[in-house]
């Protein structure tokens, strides 16, 4: 057995603040931040403290990535540590690749919402009270919001994992996928009253609800996390492939290209594979195939928001 695979490695680095030749200045600060041999103002650089790369996650990191060059060497493959694959950082963000896909992913939600809020209210026609004519574009709004929140915080997760970073991101994962099977089922039934949305919302939304409070609450389960969100996930593009085919919907060909792309993409998260040279693994890969994806989504709404307002018009007059 490898040295580097026992917890020696570790608990030597605490001590002497070493592993290898490399030595880190801040194993002299406890885990709270506080100088372990000097005064109040020595505590370790607030950034630091922030990310929380403190003595012992430089401990762990750099002794992971001398066991997998020697498992390399070895002609290993890579393994998990504590769940998790071992992942190179770039300045201090420990997957940067996934950071910056999830960060491209929210550019993209933004210009898709930015430009569908032009869309209904400085180019379609609008009702007496500047309402827009299309009749789920509040929907589609806090949509937006819910997947903006969504990848903010797979930025922030992916930029450093811990306990906290790692509720939210789960969170609000499930609760993009959550609300969105609601919405895929609003809009393909056609339900426009306020009282019938309620009635199909509530019981999703106490499902998803529950289900984040088990997460957070009572245990971080991925298996049951991923048969969860795999179920809406497949549920809604199911929903949105048939709607599209008996409604004979304009741009129903844009929404297969998001029904096939997306369960292709899918095959991504369940298809597990080690990181590439320390920095792309499948997940990542799976936040770049849905960076196109999102702008054909995107474009679709605004296409349904066109075709929904025309028929609305020929109704009114």
């Amino acid at each position: 057995m490898l040295w580097y695979s026992s917890r020696g490695c570790i608990g030597q680095c605490e001590k002497t603040g070493c592993v290898g030749e490399r030595c880190f200045s801040h194993c002299k600060f406890s885990s709270d931040g506080a100088s372990v041999d000097g005064p109040w103002y020595m505590q370790e650089p607030l950034y630091l403290r922030w990310k929380q790369w403190d003595c012992q996650s430089d401990c762990r990191y750099y002794c992971m990535l001398d066991r997998e060059k020697d498992r390399a060497g070895s002609g290993q493959d890579p393994v998990k540590y504590h769940g998790k694959w071992p992942f190179k950082r770039v300045y201090g963000i420990q997957e940067p690749a996934s950071v910056a896909l999830s960060a491209l992913n929210l550019a993209m939600h933004f210009h898709g919402w930015l430009s569908f809020f032009i869309l209904l209210h400085y180019k379609l026609p609008l009702k007496l009270d500047k309402k827009p004519y299309y009749d789920y574009a509040g929907l589609w709004h806090i949509y937006a919001l819910v997947s903006l929140n969504a990848w903010l915080w797979s930025v922030v997760f992916h930029s450093r994992d811990v306990d906290f970073t790692e509720k939210l991101d789960y969170s609000s994962a499930v609760a993009g996928l959550g609300y969105s099977l609601i919405l895929a089922i609003l809009r393909s039934f056609n339900v426009r009253t306020e009282a019938a949305r309620v009635m199909v919302a509530a019981p999703l939304l106490a499902f998803t609800t529950t289900h984040i409070l088990y997460l957070n609450n009572f245990k971080m389960d991925y298996g049951w996390n991923m048969k969860v969100c795999v179920f809406m996930a497949v549920a809604q593009l199911l929903i949105w492939a048939v709607w599209a085919g008996v409604a004979r919907h304009p741009s129903r060909r844009k929404l297969w290209l998001v029904v096939v792309g997306g369960g292709f993409a899918m095959l991504l998260e369940i298809y597990d594979f080690p990181p590439y040279e320390g920095f792309v693994d499948a997940h990542a890969l799976w936040h770049a195939t849905t960076i196109p994806l999102t702008y054909i989504w995107w474009s679709f709404i605004k296409d349904d928001a066109e075709f929904r307002t025309s028929n609305l018009l020929k109704k009114v007059k």
